[in-house]
């Protein structure tokens, strides 16, 4: 792979972590992310058909130096070919490292068929223990599914499995501690996220959101945080060793907290991002993206789709702005852009 090949933008950061989004529909309504009534899907014939997702995760992996696939939704599991996508992108030289980020509904059933597949690891949205608060917070009562998935993908060897958890302030913001006892009791990687500004309402509130300052203040109340000498690297999370307590293949256990909004890493940020319709975004924020499904579609050449993808990425900005007094969020909610 050479270097004028990469996914470069201007200001010298490589993309090498690709998010894809392989449908917008999800099976919950979290209310930091769409309204209770669900929104819009796209049509069919807008969304990538699955050998179009495969060729273009293989041009990211061929042609523009991409490592790790992370698969994304709205709720990925939806997506019928999912393990047929995962199987292609496992079959690719260099092999890319693969993960999903689902909320584990289903996953009691598809667990071992995307294991078998390729996928290496999950991440799963937990948001709450509680079953009534379940409820409130993702408007179904799947709590048990949602365990019963986490369960089947520690049985089924997708590790380590990582939990993401948004806390939302006077809702969840009580659940820092139980969560990680919860997460060390059974050998998984947790991970608290900030509160972004991407809700399909456009209602986020910088005040309401719990920062990464208050979920530490709550953490080491009852845990000893320990720095974490690992690299972070263009790693979301920065993550603290828990002092006294160990993973089950005797690794130290960490607690990380992405605290995108009061702590923003876009320098180290080494991500692009294909949405369920086949558009590049350079930023999980960007209010433009580049479409590479009509020239795809036309017949583009592998060589013509990495240009296309390289101009997209080159434009990246320098961060996303939320700080920015004429920040505005961008169009598409979190669940039609992907994790």
């Amino acid at each position: 792979m050479t270097s004028h090949a990469a996914l470069i933008d201007r200001y010298g950061r490589v993309a090498t972590d690709l998010r894809v989004s392989v449908t917008d529909r999800c099976n919950l309504r979290c209310t930091y992310c769409m309204p209770p009534e669900g929104l819009p899907w796209l049509p069919g014939p807008d969304l990538l058909t699955d050998d179009e997702v495969g060729r273009l995760v293989r041009i990211s992996v061929a042609h523009l130096g991409v490592r790790e696939v992370r698969f994304t939704g709205g709720e990925p599991l939806l997506r019928p070919g999912l393990a047929r996508i995962v199987a292609q992108a496992a079959a690719l030289k260099p092999r890319p490292r693969l993960s999903l980020t689902t909320n584990a509904i289903g996953l009691h059933r598809l667990a071992g068929p995307l294991a078998e597949a390729g996928l290496d690891r999950v991440n799963v949205s937990l948001d709450t223990l509680d079953a009534d608060r379940f409820v409130q917070l993702a408007h179904r009562r799947r709590l048990d599914d949602t365990l019963a998935g986490i369960a089947a993908a520690e049985a089924a060897g997708l590790k380590p499995v990582k939990i993401n958890t948004v806390l939302m302030r006077g809702v969840n913001d009580d659940e820092a501690v139980p969560l990680l006892a919860f997460a060390l009791e059974h050998g998984y990687e947790l991970r608290f996220i900030e509160q972004m500004p991407l809700d399909a309402g456009h209602v986020w509130r910088r005040e309401h959101m719990v920062t990464a300052a208050e979920i530490l203040g709550r953490l080491t109340q009852a845990y000893e945080l320990l720095p974490d000498p690992a690299e972070r690297g263009g790693a979301p999370a920065e993550t603290w060793l828990v002092a006294g307590h160990v993973m089950p293949d005797g690794t130290p256990a960490r607690v990380g907290v992405i605290a995108s909004v009061s702590q923003p890493f876009c320098r180290a940020c080494d991500r692009t991002r294909l949405t369920a319709d086949g558009a590049v975004r350079s930023c999980l924020f960007s209010r433009e993206e580049t479409s590479l499904r009509a020239a795809l579609r036309a017949g583009a050449s592998d060589d013509d789709l990495a240009r296309l993808w390289r101009e997209a990425m080159w434009g990246k900005p320098a961060g996303h702005g939320i700080d920015d007094p004429t920040f505005l969020q961008p169009s598409r909610p979190m669940s039609a852009i992907g994790g």
